[in-house]
């Protein structure tokens, strides 16, 4: 695999951890676990486990349920945000590795990625939620969608 479109779908699942903290990580997870991802000789073989594929499935769950709540802070607050940085910079390593990149490379790009998810998300349902008068429930479900769906097209490019 080029080097460039590795460092790009390590930039990709940071985005991903931008619009959901949990959901990057499951999805590198389950990749990882159904062996789309080679991590093996990494330090991060640990994500191809059973355990971190029911640790982050478990985290979207209640991610998904939590952000349905509507005094639940935004992605873009500092303890969310700081979560979603972490997330997004493993998930850049693992993509990145896959690749065959260095690491560090992929934690950059998954960590710049996470701050362009985070607020372009945010930036993309509160307007969305003005300009449909709808509910901020209504756009929340139809993005944990996308980010899913994102997530998965990213770590099948493997």
């Amino acid at each position: 695999m080029n080097v460039g479109f590795a460092l790009a779908l390590a930039f990709g699942i940071g985005v991903v951890a931008g619009l959901r903290t949990f959901t990057a990580p499951a999805v590198t997870a389950w990749a990882a676990h159904l062996h789309w991802l080679n991590l093996s000789s990494s330090h991060l073989t640990f994500m191809d486990s059973a355990w971190a594929v029911a640790i982050f499935s478990l985290g979207v769950a209640v991610e998904s349920v939590g952000d349905q709540i509507p005094n639940t802070a935004a992605g873009t607050a500092a303890p969310q945000l700081a979560g979603r940085i972490i997330t997004g910079s493993l998930t850049g390593a693992c993509l990145g590795i896959a690749g065959s990149a260095a690491a560090w490379l992929g934690v950059v790009m998954g960590a710049i990625g996470s701050l362009v998810g985070a607020f372009g998300g945010y930036s993309a349902r509160a307007g969305l939620v003005r300009a449909l008068h709808a509910p901020d429930s209504a756009i929340a479900i139809p993005e944990d969608l996308v980010a899913i769906g994102l997530g998965l097209l990213l770590v099948s490019r493997f």
